[in-house]
């Protein structure tokens, strides 16, 4: 087995990848698969399981299973976009700071520290009350939620690796700061971050999860897991599959994604407890 894919070896990584795929399959297989449209009236609003609607009707009388196959890859699709986006700006910024040991360290990581201080789900509810609903401002907020945590960690370990010798040996050799970043630091940093992008990854899925819930996301009539929920909730009683499979799809997409992460990590020699925010 490649020495990419070692970490298949562990159960944790073997489980992990088995649950992710069939979350995947269901993301973005669903749609082409899907017995209805996901907005089409088919049946008596809350109507139980049979075998016209295999996990019954929500509350205007769709097909749950054909919302559900639906609904998924733009929680996937979303939270991959947020987690990009935070690593894309939290590696800048901390590797300028772990490496540029100057008045910028403290002036970039007490900007981190503000936005650290606010509660991730009212951050976002401020920053989308003020911009309007819409998928750029649910996307971008749950990345400037996640981008602090990650300027952390790659400075945390930025500053580790600044004093290896091959760092020094790149400034005695008149190596530029972009290329010791690019050619000596980053390489030697990516095991960290490869295994911490999991719980960042769960946790935007997660986050983009309760925004829909609150219905301060995506907008009905959108298929989303978490749109599901909100609508359904107080119907739980009459019709429980309505609620229960789409929080059933989000917990297997974050347990899948968890224990992946977890078995990268331990084949690195590294563990993602703690790294989050």
């Amino acid at each position: 087995m490649s020495s990419r894919l070692r970490f298949l070896r562990s159960p944790g990584g073997a489980i992990g990848a088995v649950i992710l795929t069939f979350v995947l399959l269901v993301a973005f297989v669903g749609p082409f698969v899907a017995p209805y449209s996901p907005t089409a009236a088919v049946g008596e609003p809350l109507a139980g399981p049979s075998a016209h609607d295999l996990l019954g009707t929500d509350e205007i009388g769709r097909d749950v299973l054909s919302r559900v196959l639906h609904g998924g890859y733009s929680v996937v699709l979303l939270a991959l976009a947020a987690t990009v986006i935070a690593y894309a700006s939290g590696l800048i910024v901390g590797l300028v700071a772990g490496y540029v040991r100057n008045w910028v360290d403290p002036v970039l990581m007490r900007g981190v520290d503000v936005l650290l201080a606010f509660p991730p789900l009212l951050f976002l509810l401020v920053l989308i009350t003020a911009t309007g609903t819409s998928v750029a401002a649910l996307v971008i907020g749950v990345a400037l939620v996640q981008a602090p945590g990650i300027a952390r960690l790659v400075r945390t370990v930025t500053l580790e690796a600044s004093v290896r010798g091959y760092v020094e040996a790149a400034v005695t050799r008149g190596e530029g700061t972009p290329a010791i970043l690019r050619r000596e630091i980053l390489p030697n940093i990516a095991p960290a971050l490869i295994a911490d992008a999991s719980l960042r990854y769960t946790f935007s899925v997660l986050l983009i999860a309760a925004a829909n819930f609150l219905t301060i996301g995506l907008q009905p009539p959108t298929s989303d897991w978490g749109l599901m929920v909100s609508q359904n909730q107080q119907y739980i009683a009459i019709n429980p599959w309505s609620v229960a499979a789409p929080i059933a799809m989000i917990a297997l997409l974050t347990i899948g994604v968890n224990l992946i992460g977890d078995a990268i990590g331990r084949s690195l020699g590294r563990s993602t407890a703690g790294w989050a925010r």
